[in-house]
């Protein structure tokens, strides 16, 4: 990893409608291993629910910063607003092949945005919302980076996580910067990626235990097909062990991570149009 000084992040933020089609995706998406499919459609479950809290998070501030990071929120806000819709489009697909999912967003939208939510206030709302964005960003940077999705996965899945990653690398700093704006103290910070990480991984744990007890008919050897060979170490070791480390240093800022070239280089020939810097 190489290091940006902060205040190099991209400063257009553009939102894209690819169109995705899943009707041919299979059960078992990822290289045919129930483990490895479901540990990934687990935190796809989060997304949609958690992309708008998101959104509501930074929109709440809209009016405290300056006119150009207000642009890029509002780049932001339009980016997510279509993940939401993308991801919930598979959702479909999951559903039809008889995944039990809605009992699981009602009881996880209920949970996270009816208690949780209204329990925290406005601003460490905000904070947990940064921190979440610093962990998709570098789950973003290993699904473009690594290879692993081109090797296994079905190409609509895989297409629609590409398009997701490289605009979560594009708007990584902005819920960050609002948060500096707002309340810059380090014990904010910390706080919400306290709350931020405990949230995320328990929702995570649950959406993947529920999908594989719906695959408990498969046997052993194919239920951890894949096991060995899926960066299980690089997501405990890179992204939340790394991930941490890094944001907890006081002088730290999302931009310290350069992987925009990444995200510029799939778009490109992918078709999309990259953000401006």
């Amino acid at each position: 990893m190489t290091t940006s000084p902060p205040g190099s992040s991209v400063r257009v933020i553009k939102p894209r409608s690819p169109d995705f089609v899943f009707d041919a995706v299979p059960p078992h998406w990822m290289g045919g291993s129930p483990f490895a499919t479901q540990l990934i459609n687990g935190v796809n479950l989060l997304f949609p629910a958690g992309e708008r809290f998101f959104v509501r998070s930074v929109r709440r501030y809209l009016d405290q910063v300056e006119p150009e990071l207000a642009a890029q929120a509002r780049g932001f806000f339009g980016q997510e607003g279509r993940h939401a819709r993308a991801h919930e489009d598979f959702f479909e697909a999951l559903t039809r092949q008889g995944y039990p999912i809605a009992s699981f967003l009602s009881w996880y939208e209920r949970m996270a945005y009816k208690h949780v939510e209204p329990a925290a206030s406005p601003v460490l709302r905000l904070a947990v919302t940064a921190a979440l964005e610093h962990y998709t960003a570098i789950m973003a940077e290993g699904a473009l980076r690594d290879g692993f999705l081109d090797a296994h996965a079905h190409e609509a899945v895989r297409d629609l996580l590409k398009w997701h990653a490289c605009e979560e690398i594009e708007h990584k700093a902005v819920a960050f910067d609002v948060l500096q704006r707002v309340d810059p103290r380090y014990r904010t910070r910390v706080a919400g990626m306290a709350l931020g990480t405990l949230l995320l991984l328990s929702f995570w744990a649950v959406a993947t235990g529920t999908l594989l007890l719906h695959d408990r008919r498969q046997g052993v050897r194919k239920f951890f097909r894949l096991g060995n060979t899926m960066p299980l170490k690089g997501l405990v070791t890179e992204v939340f062990y790394a991930g941490i480390r890094d944001y907890l240093r006081r002088d730290f800022h999302p931009d310290q991570r350069d992987n925009q070239q990444l995200a510029r280089d799939y778009l490109v020939a992918a078709g999309f149009e990259p953000a401006a810097v």
